[in-house]
């Protein structure tokens, strides 16, 4: 499969259904991984995966994932959701690592990836991303792709029986 850019690691590229397979193993490996973090169910099973992949159809949400180029395997995904256009131009940025690749770099490189394909080739102008204070990981991933920490949500999402806060972080075009 193509890239739409790549790094000296990592190439970014569009979900795909051929991906089903390793996205299914990558999530079951990584379960521990992402269950205090991610909202809803982790997508384990082929009818999950369809229907996961079947909410990049539209015009409101991007799926990416992240390969390292020496091999070409999955280091980790990348959503774009909730676009809004008009005056706004905007997404939110939602990402996971996987528990064989976590800690290597790779998704650092992939989202700064995103974040410069997000501003050239889909014209936004703002991305945010919503992360639970206690996740530092990806408070520091925030960070190091150009995110800045622009306030504090109470309450702000329903992950793991309960509401959590939220560090809202966020990256303008000016800014890169």
């Amino acid at each position: 499969m193509s890239y739409l850019s790549y790094g000296g690691r990592v190439g970014l590229r569009h979900l795909a259904a051929d991906d089903a397979a390793e996205i299914l193993a990558l999530n079951k490996e990584s379960l521990d991984l992402h269950g205090p973090w991610l909202p809803g169910p982790q997508v384990t099973t082929p009818e999950e995966f369809e229907g996961y992949l079947g909410r990049f159809d539209g015009p409101a949400h991007e799926g990416f994932v992240v390969c390292r180029l020496d091999t070409g395997g999955i280091a980790g995904r990348i959503n774009v959701n909730n676009i809004v256009r008009g005056t706004h131009q905007a997404g939110t940025v939602g990402y996971s690592a996987y528990a064989s690749t976590t800690g290597r770099g790779y998704m650092t490189e992939g989202l700064r990836l995103l974040v410069a394909f997000a501003f050239d080739e889909l014209a936004l102008h703002r991305l945010e991303a919503n992360i639970q204070p206690g996740n530092t990981a990806s408070l520091k991933l925030a960070e190091r792709a150009g995110f800045r920490r622009e306030g504090y949500s109470p309450n702000f999402q329903f992950i793991n029986g309960a509401w959590r806060d939220h560090e809202r972080w966020a990256v303008t075009a000016e800014m890169v």
